[in-house]
């Protein structure tokens, strides 16, 4: 099995506009490569008493397909997008109220998970809703032959042996959500996530820029 390569590291480029929607708390349209994601963020605002969690706020992540309504996949995904960010928002700050990440799928040309948490962690910084770091979502896949690559196409996830989608916290670049397909084994993890984790420094200087742009508008 060969290492990754130069290529293998590279991820594909990113684009991001913040505060893009008017009646969003916060608002994210992310795209890496010819993935595109939409990402809007309501609240803390009035929960429903049926769903009022009394030390902490309600949760909810919906995800829109591109066309017609969500499947069994795009409900998987908003679980995991829900548990990534449950783990990072300080919710306890907000009991008795509701934050809805709201992520619409423009365009899929692979990596789709990845990018709908990129867009739901830059529209949660949007917002200005109090978390303990931030976090990316990074992918690759093992081709048939033993390589990795980051940052896959379709064509790349759909002819791949495996594809991992690890989401990774800003801070320890510790793992907070892990979704894998495919077959591999426990060296070719630890490779997967060890890439990951170095491949996401670019990610978060890209935040960061992306932040800074933003400020640097609003104080002209």
């Amino acid at each position: 099995m060969e290492g990754p390569g130069a290529e293998a590291q590279l991820l594909r480029p990113f684009r991001c506009e913040l505060s893009l929607l008017s009646r969003p708390d916060g608002s994210a349209c992310f795209t890496q490569g010819d993935t595109t994601v939409l990402a809007a963020v309501y609240g803390p605002a009035e929960v429903k008493v049926s769903k009022e969690i009394f030390d902490k706020a309600t949760l909810d992540v919906l995800l829109k397909p591109k066309v017609g309504l969500p499947s069994v996949a795009e409900k998987s995904k908003e679980q995991m997008i829900r548990n990534t960010c449950e783990a990072t928002i300080l919710t306890a700050l907000h009991p008795r109220s509701s934050i809805t990440v709201v992520l619409q799928v423009i365009h899929d040309s692979g990596s789709l998970l990845s990018c709908c948490l990129n867009a739901a962690c830059m529209a949660l910084m949007d917002a200005g809703l109090p978390m303990k770091c931030v976090f990316c979502g990074i992918t690759c896949v093992i081709d048939s032959d033993g390589n990795m690559l980051l940052d896959p196409t379709t064509k790349q996830e759909k002819e791949a042996a495996a594809v991992l989608t690890f989401s990774i916290d800003g801070v320890e670049k510790q793992l907070l959500m892990t979704s894998t397909k495919g077959s591999y084994s426990v060296e070719e993890l630890q490779q997967c996530v060890a890439m990951c984790q170095k491949a996401t420094e670019k990610i978060f200087q890209f935040y960061r820029d992306s932040v800074s742009r933003k400020y640097s508008k609003l104080s002209e």
